[in-house]
């Protein structure tokens, strides 16, 4: 939040058409936002060694905490600092991980993805482990379904804190213009 309760209007405006511009990228060829996804992809993959010297269950779930850790810790950050914008931006990116996080359980049988270094498949390892691996595609899409509209309540929440910022600011020019006395 700026000085006075205020947040960006060039923020709100972008975010009025960041969901649809963001809808059609991640439902385009491959889903993938190639600035913001390979950054996530960079927090999975460095998720597994960080998570990973807490014992190898954790190595295994370390990727996808890895990336949602990432922009949860930073929103978490802006949030203690009361950057209404910073917040609603980066809590944006952690929901738009849960796209990433659906495709990627939603291949846990077909596994069709390329994988970085080949390795194993983490969430076949996972849904196998749990038992549910015939249910890959019906567990994803609940989880993308979470990420929109995790994707749309932040932006409603940054809408609705800039309403009541002007709201807020528009009683307080009034009581200055007409102080009770």
């Amino acid at each position: 939040m700026r000085p006075g309760g205020r947040c960006c209007i060039g923020t709100l405006r972008w975010g009025r058409s960041g969901l649809p511009v963001t809808y059609l990228l991640k439902t385009g060829d491959g889903g993938w936002v190639r600035i913001i996804d390979d950054a996530n992809l960079v927090f999975h993959e460095a998720g597994h060694p960080i998570f990973g010297l807490l014992g190898p269950t954790l190595a295994l779930y370390g990727g996808t905490l890895g990336q949602l850790a990432i922009p949860a810790g930073i929103a978490a950050a802006f949030w203690a600092k009361r950057g209404t914008v910073g917040c609603a931006v980066t809590g944006f990116w952690f929901f738009e991980n849960f796209l990433n996080v659906a495709r990627y359980m939603a291949d846990a049988r077909a596994q069709v993805l390329p994988l970085v270094g080949g390795g194993e498949h983490d969430w076949t390892n996972i849904f196998s482990r749990w038992g549910v691996l015939s249910s890959d595609t019906a567990i994803a899409a609940v989880v993308a379904g979470v990420g929109w509209l995790g994707m749309v309540g932040v932006w409603g929440w940054l809408v609705w804190r800039w309403v009541a910022s002007n709201h807020h600011r528009q009683d307080t020019a009034e009581m200055v213009d007409h102080p009770s006395r």
